[in-house]
């Protein structure tokens, strides 16, 4: 990960994000293996999801390099609940979030902290805007941006082949600027 920013803990309480670690790497596939919901919205991850797979991500070897990445974990117990990261721009004033959170542990506002959070974090390290893009018909992950403060720009019409739905999607354009964090 080289010229990206330095992975320091953050939490508020709810969540705790560190960086990941070698030792996650069962957890990780437990989390993503054989879910219909991330298989179906972010069908860059492989299905079935291996050990393999988990190394690749926590090793920054499985097409993520320019990304920060964050473990998610419950700040209580330290359980392994998802993960977020911030992939940054070739000027590196735009950092776009991405997320994922384990089917067990969705609706009760975790993914909504870990969002805040890499946001607030992005902004220190000098982002000037922080976007992500959600797929149109993924309410949920929608939902998740706009608890999170972002402001919804437009729609990307046929912005991406999905070859697990075997359709184009739209994508759902979204984003926060400096001062706008809730």
């Amino acid at each position: 990960m080289s010229g990206l920013p330095q992975v320091e803990p953050l939490g508020d309480g709810l969540v705790r994000l560190r960086e990941w670690a070698e030792a996650d790497a069962p957890e990780l596939v437990a989390s993503i293996d054989g879910d219909d919901e991330i298989a179906r919205w972010l069908d860059q991850i492989p299905q079935p999801y291996t050990v393999e797979h988990a190394l690749e991500y926590i090793g920054g070897s499985a097409g993520n390099d320019g990304e920060t990445r964050f473990a998610i974990t419950d700040a209580a117990d330290g359980r392994l609940l998802g993960s977020v990261g911030a992939r940054w721009n070739e000027t590196r004033d735009v950092a776009e979030v991405g997320y994922w959170l384990r089917a067990d542990t969705r609706g009760r506002g975790a993914t909504t902290a870990a969002v805040r959070l890499v946001v607030a974090w992005a902004l220190a390290q000098g982002a000037a805007r922080v976007q992500l893009r959600a797929a149109v018909g993924n309410d949920a992950s929608r939902r998740v941006a706009e608890k999170a403060g972002f402001r919804l720009d437009g729609v990307l019409r046929s912005a991406h082949w999905n070859a697990r739905l075997g359709r184009r999607v739209d994508w759902a354009m979204y984003s926060l600027l400096p001062g706008e964090l809730p």
